[in-house]
């Protein structure tokens, strides 16, 4: 699994839709906390075309991290790419 932290992918001062642009860009599903605006956000950015390698919101934000990892490792062993394209779903499952 190659996954990087908001910070080290540079993500701190851009929105939602830069977030989902570069994250598409680079065949990457997006991990979030942000439940309150990113749905909506990656709503608008199917509809206007573009297509997102998914999104996962960590839910709840103080979810205990051992089942947020077993959540994506889970996903990325057994699941396809194609499974998650424009879906959004929450983890831990």
């Amino acid at each position: 699994i190659d996954f990087q932290t908001a910070q080290a992918a540079r993500l701190d001062d851009l929105d939602d839709e830069a977030v989902l642009h570069l994250a598409a860009a680079q065949s990457r599903i997006l991990v979030s906390h942000d439940k309150r605006t990113m749905p909506k956000a990656l709503a608008s950015f199917v509809a206007l075309g573009g297509t997102s390698p998914g999104v996962l919101l960590v839910i709840p934000r103080h979810a205990p991290i051992s089942e947020v990892v077993d959540a994506a490792i889970l996903i990325w062993a057994d699941d396809r790419a194609d499974d998650w394209r424009n879906v959004i779903a929450k983890i831990p499952l």
